[in-house]
């Protein structure tokens, strides 16, 4: 199941949404911004069950 998260780039500052898949576990990841087109590591915490816990978007540098 994905989860739509809103985020906000540690870049630019500006918030967009996201797919989260917390479904297969814990993730670490990168994404670039939408907006400004810099990297962003993002790192998933996924419960036991599939549920998503959380999500930490940093710079990527």
């Amino acid at each position: 199941m994905l989860d739509a998260i809103q985020i906000t780039c540690p870049h630019c500052g500006e918030r967009f949404e996201a797919l989260a898949d917390p479904s297969a576990g814990d993730a670490d990841y990168v994404e670039d911004c939408p907006v400004c087109c810099r990297p962003i590591r993002l790192r998933l915490q996924a419960g036991h069950d599939g549920e998503l816990l959380g999500l930490d978007a940093d710079r990527d540098d």
